[in-house]
């Protein structure tokens, strides 16, 4: 019965003491709980001001919905934190903030190539490379864009393919968009035969590609003979669109072609072919000439036919 009593009164005890100690707190627990409820509150309003304010800077929707949620979940924490420091529990906060560290160190060497896509498409959002239908080649890939996410970009080819580009490597590399200019230049690569006049294969080509109905007809067409090749003198012929698209720059370049074909034939141009030199007198591999092989022949086909 003794021991009964004693834990009886043991029990007694805390329970008063916990009791003393809930009253002597109860001012700071209701201070507590106004703070939370107070922060809780402006959160919302932080988290509205912030949507306003980065949703001028982008018109990306899940970009300004992540910052606003994110400037509501910093108002909790700092509410929370004080409310904790109201209730004496310093070293709770305190190892709080160092559990959320180590968890964000950890997390950040797992997922570093997660965290550089999510940071990238971020980045990417407020520099605004490109827009969605905007038609750019990036990372090898050439095709129109379709979807800015936060982790990857999602570009649709000329084939009908979709591709997915992470973030990262689309940040990194380089980006042509095909869609910030309304001009866009052709070139051709040429060649004209060794025996032709090049002033006039010049004059000729110009007059041939200023004909195309697809050009700017503000800027002027271009040559420039570029070299001597293997069996051509090469030129470059240079025009510009005042469409940028890809359909018109490979409906302006087939028109090119086609015109200025035409246009050498009339005139007696000639875009040469290949020409390969073969060797048959070479003395080290033991040849012969050329000449001498053909009379071989002849004379073989002429003792057929005799016989």
């Amino acid at each position: 019965m003794d021991s009964t009593q004693q834990l009886l009164q043991r029990l007694l005890d805390n329970l008063e003491g916990w009791l003393h100690g809930f009253v002597d707190i109860l001012p700071n627990l209701v201070l507590a709980v106004l703070v939370v409820t107070v922060f809780g509150f402006a959160s919302k309003y932080v988290q509205r001001a912030i949507y306003k304010i980065v949703g001028r800077l982008t018109a990306h929707r899940t970009i300004c919905e992540l910052f606003a949620t994110l400037s509501r979940l910093a108002v909790l924490l700092v509410g929370t934190f004080i409310a904790l420091g109201l209730l004496h529990l310093d070293k709770t906060v305190t190892s709080l903030l160092a559990g959320v560290g180590v968890v964000g160190l950890a997390l950040g060497f797992a997922f570093q190539d997660i965290a550089a896509n999510f940071v990238s498409g971020i980045l990417m959002v407020f520099r605004r490379p490109f827009a969605d239908g905007d038609l750019v080649e990036v990372g090898g890939e050439t095709g129109h864009v379709q979807k800015i996410e936060l982790r990857a970009t999602e570009i649709t080819t000329f084939d009908g393919l979709t591709v997915t580009l992470p973030n990262k490597e689309v940040f990194q590399n380089k980006i042509i968009n095909y869609t910030r200019t309304d001009h866009r230049r052709v070139e051709l690569e040429v060649g004209v035969a060794y025996s032709d006049d090049l002033r006039t294969a010049r004059d000729v080509a110009l007059k041939a590609v200023k004909a195309c109905s697809t050009r700017d007809q503000s800027r002027d067409v271009e040559v420039y003979y570029t070299g001597f090749g293997d069996s051509s003198i090469n030129f470059s012929l240079r025009f510009w669109l005042d469409n940028a698209e890809q359909d018109a720059f490979l409906a302006a370049r087939s028109e090119a072609i086609i015109l200025l074909k035409e246009a050498f034939d009339s005139a007696g141009i000639t875009i040469p072919f290949p020409i390969r030199t073969l060797d048959f007198g070479a003395a080290e591999v033991g040849g012969e000439a050329l000449s001498s092989s053909l009379r071989v022949v002849g004379r073989d086909q002429e003792v057929a036919q005799g016989a």
